[in-house]
């Protein structure tokens, strides 16, 4: 290290020593570490006029076809550390490899103006991230980072240049202006200590990766990465929203202090493995998990969840080409029902449409997909794909403690034509002598409708799950996927908790069961309530479990 970089860095530490930074906290917690910042240490694209613009493309393809190979072998590491839904955006990656309008105007650059492919690639990823960072969406505002992500990677690809290693990573604080799903997926998450990035979004594979492994997270911290330095000391207190480079001795010691609580709270949740979810006057409320694919299982065993409230297998139609067979389903069903044992295990039909697409299912745009051709309406209007899942259900269903939920009910002539396509299905298997069991069956309410005839939905079904997140969208009118409604949605508003009384009653009346499995869920302000209410039973986040657990214990 040369003097004038010593001097730089002690220039630096003094600008940010002792100095609070606020930033959104994705997930809460306190760390104290060594920070690693990381930088893009890609060289600056040079323009150069080429003579053939046709090998220029055809370098283009090569690289292409490159890509496609590590994104190829990420998916498969990420499926291994951090499960299927978290690696589906290698396959998105993929997919956005092979995009026309992306590729089009790639050869476009080069063919228009002579220049070199590394140059029309990175003007190309430019001009889309750009295009995508000034959407209203969010979720696809978070789209700009995996364009430059893909881009990034082509470049490095045609100019030779190497990616990061993150071989010899140390425990550490990620500090970052933001980070690529690639990078994240290739460090040790054992030694991922904390995630502080500069921009980001909640919806980012870095936000999904932090609450997953249960790590704290901030996004949108204001800072300059050249006055942070790795190797500095920082401490992340993910509760209060703020990092702290350099702290003082008397920050240290209170930051301490808050990570020792924190660890002896952890320890006595551990302590709660095993135990009943029982209040102490005896009133007992199941606590169950919700997960997005085979391998989020482990998630649930780890944590001591009774059982799987909610299977999202619409995990199994995305990042896709084709529709899933009904073979590829039935294993998948069947090896979550049998690692479970003889836990329930309640599997939700395909939720597609809204904010979850598939080009195949060839939906079509819509002025107001949250309240289009979706879920059970897509089932009921396409028949032949509703059967497929249904036979893999049924199927899986005989080798363990398997439930089926349909999503976005509205209507009782809805669940009289489900169980009309269940009864062709059942004669189908009965007939092909294939074994099968018609499982518990039930519905979501997630419509206000839904929660206005729940009395007669209750006579037909055999239990009810909330899905509170749709339900405080409809009830209301606000999009939740729209950021600049957040101060307007409110999942604690007195008619959400009076829909929520109003189901569970009428359940019990015809002696069914009712529970919740959206976000609120999981929110401790409100299980008191939702027990008092005779909520029979809660599906929250596997990290969750334990501390609804204690929640429920302590009453």
């Amino acid at each position: 290290m040369t003097g004038k970089e010593v001097l730089g860095m002690e220039v630096s530490e003094k600008k940010v020593s002792g100095k609070k930074f606020l930033g959104k906290t994705v997930y809460s917690g306190s760390t104290m570490g060594k920070v690693m910042v990381l930088r893009n240490h890609q060289e600056p694209i040079r323009r150069t006029k080429v003579e053939d613009a046709e090998q220029e493309i055809g370098r283009v393809h090569g690289a292409l076809e490159d890509a496609k190979q590590q994104l190829a072998e990420l998916y498969e590491k990420a499926v291994k550390e951090v499960g299927e839904s978290s690696a589906a955006i290698f396959e998105v990656h993929q997919m956005m490899l092979e995009d026309d309008d992306y590729l089009d105007a790639i050869f476009q650059v080069i063919r228009t103006e002579m220049v070199n492919a590394e140059y029309a690639v990175a003007v190309t990823g430019d001009n889309f991230a750009g295009m995508f960072a000034a959407m209203d969406d969010e979720y696809m505002q978070a789209r700009a980072a995996d364009v430059k992500d893909i881009s990034s990677r082509l470049i490095r690809i045609l100019s030779g240049q190497g990616g990061a290693d993150f071989a010899a990573m140390e425990p550490s604080i990620i500090v970052a202006d933001d980070l690529s799903p690639s990078e994240t997926v290739q460090m040790d998450k054992k030694k991922i200590l904390a995630f502080v990035t500069v921009h980001g979004s909640t919806n980012s594979h870095t936000a999904i990766l932090a609450r997953m492994m249960n790590i704290p997270a901030l996004i949108g911290v204001p800072l300059n990465l050249d006055e942070i330095q790795t190797g500095m000391t920082a401490i992340v207190d993910g509760a209060a929203g703020e990092v702290i480079f350099e702290p003082t001795e008397s920050q240290c010691s209170e930051a301490e202090e808050k990570i020792r609580m924190e660890q002896e709270k952890l320890r006595l949740l551990q302590g709660l493995k095993g135990k009943k979810n029982e209040t102490k006057d005896g009133r007992t409320i199941h606590i169950y998990a919700n997960i997005g694919s085979v391998s989020d299982v482990g998630y649930v065993l780890e944590n001591d969840a009774g059982g799987i409230g909610l299977f999202r297998s619409e995990f199994l139609y995305l990042g896709r080409d084709d529709f899933p067979t009904e073979e590829e389903q039935f294993q998948a069903y069947k090896q979550v029902v049998q690692t479970m044992g003889q836990k329930k295990v309640i599997i939700r039909t395909l939720d597609i449409g809204a904010d979850k697409q598939a080009d195949y299912f060839e939906l079509g745009k819509e002025d107001n997909p949250a309240l289009g051709y979706r879920a059970i309406r897509i089932c009921l209007k396409q028949p032949e794909i509703f059967k497929t899942q249904l036979r893999a259900l049924l199927r899986a269903a005989a080798y363990g403690n398997l439930s089926i939920m349909y999503p976005m009910i509205i209507s009782v002539e809805e669940v009289k034509q489900i169980y009309a396509i269940v009864e062709e299905v059942e004669q189908e298997l009965k007939r092909d002598e294939i074994p099968y069991r018609v499982p518990e069956q039930g519905v979501m309410i997630e419509t206000p409708a839904a929660v206005m005839i729940s009395d007669e939905l209750a006579e037909l079904v055999d239990f009810f799950s909330i899905g509170t997140n749709d339900l405080t969208q409809y009830t209301l009118a606000i999009d939740r996927q729209n950021q600049r409604l957040e101060d307007f949605y409110n999942p604690h508003h007195k008619a959400i908790l009076r829909m929520i009384k109003m189901v569970v009653e009428n359940a019990h009346k015809c002696g069914k069961w009712a529970g919740i499995c959206g976000e609120l869920g999981a929110d401790t302000a409100l299980t008191e309530e939702f027990v008092n209410m005779g909520v029979d039973e809660l599906s929250v986040a596997p990290p969750m479990v334990l501390k609804v657990r204690e929640k429920v214990r302590a009453m």
